[in-house]
């Protein structure tokens, strides 16, 4: 009964008229802007992260959840209709759903990857529902010692499933956690690394970091780029799939849900990796695998299903724990902290309200973007007609108005403008910048466990690998470390993300 009671209460907080009409203004801007080429849902919502500063908590949140979805919508579209995926993990999707468009079927590529998302999304969130609260019992067993340990599992795995070289991705998260240091000690009240600028006493503003490393960085690396983006078709039509395309898509939904459900939890890159693992079973299973990469309906519906799985049940370790699986749950840690939020186990029992109308809205949010997506196609076909040189300027300036307006701090400005360089030399150095933005996010919480874990302790190290939760983590995350410098592994993980790059 308890289940029932919590999932009407979230669907009453979400189904409230303001939650669906923040809800729906987050899926419509996140696809508007997601369907932009190579920006994708952590640039997204870093841009838009600071219009949702002004509203209630669970509002706040519920839109951002939104403008994720919505991104991740937005992303496919480009992918199968100019070959340009918006985000990483439509990079499978583009493989064969844009040979579907090139034969006249980009409606049904289009319908098909809907379709699949929406059904993998209700699955996932289902998962979430039942799965969040034992684990969050779990979590509040949980000593300084265990968040300690938990955040070096985090760490590591965003180490392991970074994209190129290890070495790199261990660099950006070093990175990050140094600048996470970034402003008063926490116990001495000592400023660290502020350079005499009393605005920076407080840390360096999330929002700006973000903006920079993200959103700018990738609007300087699109406007370098001179790649045509030529749209296959101004309208876009039969959007019921066939018969046969149901028949075909049933199987691989089934099991990109399954896949993406399972892997979506990983920290640092579980949902891109659902979709490059699914479209790799779908291949091995297919009947024709011939077809593949020249159009097979199983190329589309597979990834889709997995990448929208991955993306609702990334959400499980930020309700449950407080740690961020991917860096668009790092900016909703960010955004829980900035709106007074401690992310974590307490959130289920102090505020279940936001805790369960989160999870709620999860399956909302994808209902209103099948419903209003499929027949807004001809929209996001216009938009991306427009030229880069007129569409980045004004987002550059809603950046800049957005992060302001936060503090009203005009270093906020000058932070947005160094980390958007320091974003752009780090993507031609090809290093990852999400390990960057995990670092950053996790550094004072894991500054602040690993100090207390120590006071508690009266200074012996020990306590990390006496108690056997925190013991166990740190094996797994010392496991997985070694692991991914394994010959073998390490070509496998090249095979993995070499479709991607």
């Amino acid at each position: 009964m308890d289940f029932i009671s919590n999932l009407a209460l979230g669907f009453s907080t979400a189904g409230s008229i303001e939650n669906l009409f923040f809800c729906l203004i987050g899926v419509i801007l996140g696809t508007l802007i997601g369907v932009l080429p190579g920006i994708g849902a952590t640039a997204t919502i870093a841009m838009l992260l600071p219009i949702t500063f002004q509203l209630e908590p669970v509002s706040s949140l519920i839109m951002l959840a939104g403008i994720y979805y919505g991104a991740q919508y937005g992303g496919s579209t480009t992918a199968i209709l100019i070959n340009m995926p918006g985000e990483s993990s439509s990079a499978v999707t583009a493989i064969d759903g844009y040979q579907m468009a090139r034969k006249g079927r980009a409606g049904a590529a289009l319908a098909i990857a809907a379709i699949g998302s929406f059904f993998a999304g209700t699955v996932s969130t289902f998962l979430v529902a039942i799965f969040a609260p034992p684990l969050t019992a779990i979590a509040l067993e949980f000593g300084a010692a265990e968040y300690f340990s938990l955040m070096i599992v985090g760490l590591v795995s965003s180490i392991a499933l970074a994209h190129g070289s290890i070495i790199k991705a261990l660099a950006m998260v070093a990175l990050g956690l140094l600048l996470g240091l970034v402003g008063t000690d926490i116990y001495s009240g000592t400023p660290r690394f502020t350079m005499g600028i009393t605005e920076y006493a407080d840390g360096l503003n999330f929002v700006a970091v973000a903006v920079g490393v993200f959103g700018v960085a990738e609007i300087l690396r699109n406007l370098e780029s001179d790649r045509n983006r030529s749209v296959l078709m101004t309208k876009v039509s039969g959007l019921m799939p066939t018969r046969d395309d149901f028949k075909r898509m049933i199987g691989p939904v089934l099991r990109g849900t399954g896949i993406g459900s399972a892997l979506g939890i990983l920290p640092g890159g579980g949902a891109i990796l659902a979709s490059f693992a699914s479209y790799t079973v779908e291949k091995r299973m297919a009947k024709n695998p011939e077809e593949f990469g020249h159009g097979a309906i199983e190329g589309v519906a597979g990834p889709e299903s997995a990448n929208n799985a991955g993306a609702q049940t990334s959400f499980i370790p930020l309700l449950t724990l407080g740690i961020p699986a991917n860096p668009v749950m790092a900016l909703m840690v960010g955004a829980m902290i900035i709106q007074g939020i401690v992310p974590g186990p307490n959130v289920a029992s102090e505020q279940p309200a936001l805790f369960w109308g989160i999870i709620a809205s999860m399956w909302i949010g994808n209902l209103m973007l099948l419903v209003l997506n499929l027949p807004l196609i001809g929209l996001w076909v216009k938009l991306l007609t427009i030229p880069y040189y007129v569409l980045f300027p004004i987002i550059m300036a809603f950046c800049s108005i957005g992060v302001y307006s936060v503090n009203g701090n005009i270093y906020d400005l000058y932070a947005v403008a160094f980390f958007g360089l320091i974003g752009y030399v780090l993507v031609k150095l090809r290093c990852e910048p999400a390990p960057l933005l995990l670092g950053f996010v996790l550094g004072p919480l894991l500054e602040e466990n690993l100090r207390r874990a120590m006071i508690l302790s009266r200074g012996d190290p020990s306590t990390f690998v006496t108690r056997p939760i925190s013991a166990t983590l740190l094996l797994i995350a010392l496991a997985v470390l070694v692991i991914v410098f394994l010959p073998s592994v390490k070509k496998k993980r090249e095979e993995v993300f070499q479709e991607e790059d």
